[in-house]
């Protein structure tokens, strides 16, 4: 509780620095790290976005600020940092508003494709854009993200299906790196009807970036842990964005797969550790959908091997096999 009191003080110094202090504080978002978002209205209903992400809880906002910089150079949007305390974690920033795409979908499913294009187009302005100075998503980077499948979805299997993966790997890191945002999804992404463009779509949740195939981004709002995206919504969006990049269709669905498979495979490990180990049973309700991602990049000819491999090595999560996770969760948790 004491640790509690101390950031709130932390936070409330910070807004009175600032001249924020009377402001309205209400949470937005929390996310599966340790950050939090508050919305903040002052008394001529101003607003802004307070984040607050605790550099003793491992966070730390200097990334967010320099990639939101060297974004908005490029001519996409992020959002405008106000003031900040990088020693405290803390920044004040734009308030892009509540339009999240996956909001909009939801309301209106026909809006679907229109709203992915967009998310499209931003992946393909990012081709162009100036890589900054970043750690490079090599071979061995997405083998070593493999981790946390072992760890905690399957701790008891042999992790030989890491050095399989390996070759599979290498084929990717060959080729050229474009600057890799991450998490790239729909709840990351927020229409802004005023501008134009790529400009239109307010980007999130970037702090991560790195170098990496282009096809990374792509396969993470295509292949959404939180919302169902239909095959043919996909394959359509990967025919438009191919159209637009002209380059070889397949080589890029070859290297789609395997870094679908990576990367839902390391989602599996993820959501089993925030059941296993923070208590956030929630997660576990989405792993079904992550396996089925996981089973639709297999599908790929070219990954056959990896598919024999993952049958006999993985726990398919039937009902009792989610069920058995949630149980050994420290403690029941719902989601504000």
């Amino acid at each position: 509780m004491a640790q509690v009191n101390d950031r709130e003080t932390e936070i409330r110094s910070f807004l009175r620095r600032i001249g924020w202090s009377d402001a309205d504080r209400r949470c937005v978002a929390g996310d599966a790290s340790n950050r939090r978002y508050d919305r903040l209205t002052d008394t001529r209903g101003n607003t802004a976005i307070l984040m607050d992400a605790s550099p003793d809880q491992g966070e730390d906002v200097r990334p967010f600020v320099r990639i939101a910089e060297h974004l908005r150079n490029a001519g996409l949007s992020t959002p405008e940092i106000y003031h900040q305390d990088a020693a405290k974690g803390l920044l004040l920033i734009e308030d892009f508003g509540d339009a999240l795409f996956a909001d909009l979908m939801a309301g209106d499913p026909s809006r679907q494709i229109p709203l992915y294009r967009d998310a499209a187009d931003v992946l393909q302005h990012l081709r162009d854009v100036p890589k900054p100075d970043l750690v490079i998503c090599d071979a061995a980077w997405l083998v070593d993200m493999l981790a946390p499948l072992f760890e905690w979805y399957a701790p008891s299997t042999d992790s030989a299906f890491s050095e399989q993966f390996h070759s599979f790997a290498d084929d990717v890191a060959q080729h050229e790196t474009v600057l890799m945002l991450r998490d790239y999804h729909a709840e990351n992404l927020l229409m802004l009807p005023n501008r134009s463009g790529v400009q239109r779509v307010g980007l999130l949740d970037f702090q991560d970036a790195m170098l990496a195939h282009p096809a990374y981004d792509l396969v993470s709002v295509l292949q959404d842990a939180r919302r169902d995206v239909s095959t043919t919504i996909e394959a359509e969006i990967i025919d438009y964005y191919l159209g637009k990049t002209q380059q070889n269709a397949d080589d890029f669905r070859r290297h789609y797969a395997i870094l679908g498979l990576q990367r839902n495979l390391r989602i599996l490990g993820i959501f089993a550790r925030l059941c296993l180990r923070d208590g956030k049973a929630h997660y576990v309700d989405m792993i079904p959908r992550v396996w089925n991602y996981v089973q639709q990049n297999l599908a790929h000819p070219a990954l056959a091997p990896l598919a024999a491999s993952v049958s006999a090595t993985l726990p398919e999560p039937t009902p009792d096999f989610l069920e058995h996770l949630k149980r050994q969760c420290p403690r029941q948790h719902t989601p504000s």
